[in-house]
């Protein structure tokens, strides 16, 4: 199984930082964040990862290189000058995921999720993992009843950025830039898709504060 890190934004809302550094690249626990995905997901077994780069994409690419420090294989997308977003991004990157299903997880988010488990999952569309509404995201993003996610419902929970996709949910797209979640949106109305809630650490550095939170809680954990 391979995986991919969602690298390419712009990180609008962390500037002046990420106008000289890629956001990937922003420091958590004394090491790039992109880091902690890497060597997460090598320690899980996936030994090819794909990463696409946009904004700064060649800081990004020359900082981590083929993946050889973690003894895995990294192939890039390049989305330069014009990022995808991640629906896009994904589907530019299909090629080089293969034809079964693929890890995907956004660069911009810290954890301790397990993502061997992902490797034990049968998805034949989309596996979701969900974490707890932080306080950014009260309402939520979808629910889960059972194994089954839904768009609307009780407790409702956030989407962590890590999922599984198969190949299959990006049929009939075509090149250019797009969001996933309206393929996701129909796929669980479609009652194909799948998911989990993670009640472990877990927070996103879309902003200043919650970079600076996600910074105390990866610094605890490495203490």
């Amino acid at each position: 199984m391979r995986a991919m890190i969602l690298a390419a934004g712009r990180g609008e809302r962390l500037r002046p930082l990420t106008d000289s550094v890629p956001k990937p690249l922003v420091p958590v626990a004394g090491k790039p964040l992109i880091e902690h995905h890497i060597a997460a997901l090598a320690l899980a077994g996936f030994m090819d990862i794909v990463i696409n780069q946009g904004h700064l994409g060649e800081v990004l690419r020359d900082a981590i290189g083929d993946g050889s420090r973690w003894h895995v294989r990294i192939h890039w997308s390049d989305e330069q000058p014009a990022t995808l977003e991640t629906g896009g991004g994904i589907f530019q990157a299909l090629p080089l995921l293969g034809k079964s299903p693929f890890a995907v997880v956004n660069a911009d988010i810290w954890s301790h999720f397990p993502y061997a488990r992902l490797r034990a999952i049968k998805c034949d569309c989309a596996h979701l993992v969900l974490v707890p509404n932080p306080a950014h995201n009260p309402a939520g993003d979808f629910a889960l009843q059972g194994a089954r996610i839904y768009n609307s419902g009780a407790n409702l929970h956030t989407f962590s950025g890590i999922a599984l996709y198969h190949p299959r949910l990006f049929d009939g797209c075509t090149p250019g830039r797009f969001s996933v979640v309206p393929l996701l949106r129909q796929a669980i109305g479609n009652q194909v898709v799948t998911g989990e809630v993670y009640g472990g650490e877990w927070g996103d550095t879309g902003t200043p504060d919650r970079l600076q939170r996600v910074r105390v809680m990866a610094g605890r954990s490495h203490t």
